[in-house]
């Protein structure tokens, strides 16, 4: 119970599931790291993905000694989930699922819509996911290059997003879904204008705090829940990058909030630390 909860995704979207995760299981130690030296992901092969999240999650394990591994990243997830749950011995708990239950409760008319980066759109993630609900819906799924980039610069507002989105968004708008799946984690920082562009009648679902209650189902399932009641304080936070640290850390704490008041380099180059040391 006293390993960190670990967390991976290309950049900066995760930060919306560790933002959920934190404040529904504050007694937790959390460890994310950042591939921003690498991303995106979505447009590259998904064997390359898959060698990605591989390195990354080992790396939680045996660098950071997380009893968890959360796959906050969608692309990441339909490239390599089946394999990390085969290699590694501890809970892994992914974004798709939980994101696909989340749309099919939340559409009263049956037309739902998904939207993603190529690699994750491409792979049916989703598509599987949603079937497997057993939910009789009409789904449309469209791939959304740039809105990543977009995030990961800090622009999340503006003509060139919203331009760019009402061109992406078409298909979603001709279908007439009621509910949207923000299948990438870093489009949740893109829901304003989203929602501006798809309408009111239109419901944004994010699969960020339904991936956090997955996690804490988890944890209770493997008696590894860490109890605020018992613990000496509320967890503590790690947050590394394998880009440039600095860039994450302001840009990291503006998404995320007070939480992420530094960032350390990934991989990293010394032994094993507890989470808080350093």
């Amino acid at each position: 119970m006293d390993g960190p909860i670990g967390m991976f995704d290309s950049g900066f979207g995760g930060l919306t599931v560790a933002r959920a995760t934190i404040d529904l299981l504050p007694a937790e130690d959390l460890v994310y790291i950042g591939d921003t030296g690498r991303y995106p992901y979505g447009s590259k092969p998904l064997d390359d993905v898959r060698s990605y999240a591989r390195e990354l999650a080992r790396s939680l394990v045996h660098d950071y000694g997380a009893k968890a591994i959360v796959v906050a990243c969608n692309t990441a997830t339909a490239a390599g989930l089946d394999e990390l749950r085969a290699e590694l011995d501890v809970p892994v708990i992914d974004v798709v699922r939980p994101g696909a239950r989340a749309l099919v409760a939340t559409t009263t008319t049956g037309r739902v819509g998904v939207i993603g980066t190529v690699g994750t759109v491409s792979s049916g993630a989703y598509v599987r996911s949603i079937a497997e609900t057993g939910v009789p819906v009409t789904l449309t799924s469209a791939a959304c290059p740039g809105f990543v980039e977009f995030v990961e610069r800090g622009q999340t507002t503006g003509d060139e997003v919203t331009v760019l989105a009402e061109r992406l968004l078409a298909p979603m708008v001709d279908a007439g879904v009621d509910a949207l799946l923000l299948g990438c984690t870093h489009y949740p920082f893109l829901a304003r204008v989203i929602g501006d562009v798809m309408g009111p009648e239109v419901t944004l679902v994010s699969s960020a705090d339904e991936t956090a209650f997955a996690i804490r189902r988890r944890l209770a399932e493997a008696g590894l829940v860490r109890d605020i009641r018992s613990a000496s304080g509320p967890g503590h936070h790690r947050f590394a990058s394998s880009g440039d640290i600095d860039v994450f850390r302001d840009l990291g704490s503006r998404l995320l909030g007070p939480e992420l008041d530094r960032t350390e380099a990934w991989p990293p180059t010394h032994d094993r630390a507890a989470p808080g040391a350093g």
